[in-house]
């Protein structure tokens, strides 16, 4: 006994193999403890019932992702009708279409001549027709036609733009854009007798105060863009979408949006000037943008 305590590795260092060998068994004994846990419940892949999904929801003996907690559809009550297809086609067929949506330009200058804002809200009626993720519609317009605030804008986005191109832009960046004629200089926020933001909203808010869930917000909005592009072409107004980099909080906070909303395009709208000029530029062939398979 005397032999092995002298010269015992553990009693030697005792000091140092205690701590060592605690931990090692905390967390052997955590292991076990997850192990013995019981497991989240889980959707038995290749075991649903098609049929019920169909028709809505899961069967009973099968339980959701939230098993247990009790949830309302967004859009609980929502029968369905038939619909018979398109029933309103473009006047012109897909020929006179796409004629109007290629003549659509970005303009950078704009005439003074008043827009009948009955067209701005037909425009705006339009793009609400869009598509969105659960049928969320997470989008809001926020149109300007007051002066004073146009001005405020046009100097939010200036300074801003200003600091983009003389610091956070690459050189090759504002290189490529020479041939456009940009720069922060921005004349057309206050030339174009209308301003539309258009803002994508992440949640709203229930009347019981909780949050609904907006899926898919920027592409919902995006498409809904593209819609209103097509409606102003349409009445035979003129724009141009922009981004505003970095300006989006300052401009939300000008307006007073909830904190929701980021804004996500600028687009100027109103008729071009008759001094207005633009890029000779063309667009590629159907055959360099479709792949048939």
């Amino acid at each position: 006994m005397d032999l092995f305590t002298q010269k015992s590795f553990v009693v030697e260092y005792w000091q140092y193999v205690l701590p060592i060998a605690t931990i090692i068994f905390t967390v052997i004994l955590v292991n076990i403890t997850r192990k013995v846990e019981k497991p989240k419940q889980k959707i038995p892949v290749g075991k649903i019932n098609k049929e019920s999904v169909v028709k809505g929801g899961l069967p009973d003996d099968e339980p959701s992702f939230d098993a247990g907690e009790e949830l309302t559809p967004a859009l609980e009550g929502v029968g369905h009708i038939p619909y018979p297809g398109i029933r309103v086609p473009h006047p012109g067929g897909i020929n006179g279409f796409y004629e109007m949506a290629n003549d659509r330009r970005s303009v950078r200058k704009y005439s003074s001549r008043p827009v009948d804002w009955r067209l701005i809200e037909k425009c705006i009626h339009a793009a609400g027709t869009g598509p969105s993720g659960a049928h969320t519609e997470p989008w809001t317009f926020c149109v300007v036609g007051n002066t004073e605030i146009k001005q405020q804008i046009r100097e939010i986005i200036e300074n801003e733009e200003y600091t983009n191109y003389a610091q956070r832009m690459s050189r090759q960046w504002t290189t490529d854009l020479l041939p456009l004629r940009t720069n922060f200089i921005k004349e057309y926020l206050t030339e174009a007798p209308y301003l539309v933001l258009v803002f994508k909203q992440g949640y709203s808010v229930r009347p019981d105060g909780q949050k609904k869930q907006h899926y898919y917000n920027e592409i919902s909005t995006a498409i809904s863009v593209g819609i209103l592009l097509c409606a102003i072409q349409s009445a035979g107004l003129n724009s141009l979408v922009t981004t505003p980099l970095n300006c989006g909080p300052a401009l939300r906070t000008l307006l007073d949006r909830p904190a929701s909303e980021k804004l996500l395009v600028l687009l100027p709208i109103g008729y071009a000037a008759d001094d207005c000029e633009i890029p000779d530029i063309h667009r590629k062939a159907v055959n360099e943008i479709l792949v048939k398979y």
